[in-house]
């Protein structure tokens, strides 16, 4: 069974989804591979691929066949963070409230948890996941850039803001989220020439976030 599948998983590993894909989808329904095997790897590429709609569909089904256990909390924390980036944040919540009940990785579900809290305008319940999740892992990276960029938007100890997400871009010192979220926490301060260096670089990485766009158009407000 795993012979059949290992074209498809290599492409996967090696980042080519939409091969994979294409790879799982084009295999015969008589070739006696275990459906749920199947559905985990389909599920993934979509969600690699930002089909979330379609990656609900092959995800859920792991969850709810349930055979493997880490697979099943691999596919509930996948869906957790598909439903938080679609906005359906009272599903990300139930999946994630079933991981922390599991004790799945704990530092990442409270990351998310307070992502969730934020993007629903929750600031004290943001700040007390990451914090929870920083006591859990110190050196968890989504943890510390969430605290830091959190507390820099409240324009709460800026300082601290500013320690905690460069913390993060040193662990990560190639992402652009990371990096915006420094020079953010820079523009808050009034550094302007630090915040532009970091949302300029943060730019370069990815030109067409739009997040990362209007922080550099207030930054050149100011």
């Amino acid at each position: 069974m795993a012979d059949i599948l290992q074209n498809g998983i290599s492409m996967y590993h090696k980042g080519d989804y939409n091969g994979a894909l294409a790879f799982f989808l084009s295999l015969p329904e008589d070739s006696e591979i275990d459906s749920m095997n199947l559905a985990y790897y389909i599920g993934l590429c979509y969600a690699r691929l930002k089909r979330y709609d379609d990656a609900l569909l092959y995800l859920e089904q792991v969850v709810t066949g349930g055979v493997e256990l880490d697979r099943v909390l691999q596919c509930r924390y996948v869906l957790a963070v598909i439903y938080a980036n679609s906005g359906r944040k009272r599903l990300a919540e139930f999946e994630l409230n079933k991981l922390l009940e599991s004790g799945y990785k704990p530092a990442s579900v409270y990351s998310s948890l307070a992502y969730v809290a934020w993007k629903q305008d929750d600031v004290e319940k943001s700040l007390e996941f990451y914090k929870k999740a920083i006591e859990i892992d110190p050196d968890n990276p989504t943890a510390l850039n969430g605290m830091g960029y959190v507390l820099a938007c409240e324009n709460r100890d800026l300082t601290k803001a500013l320690s905690f997400c460069k913390r993060a871009l040193d662990k990560s010192p190639k992402s652009a989220a990371f990096l915006d979220s420094v020079g953010w926490v820079y523009l808050k301060l009034g550094l302007m020439n630090d915040a532009f260096k970091y949302l300029n670089q943060a730019q370069e990485l990815l030109p067409d976030n739009e997040e990362i766009a209007g922080h550099l158009r207030i930054a050149k407000e100011n």
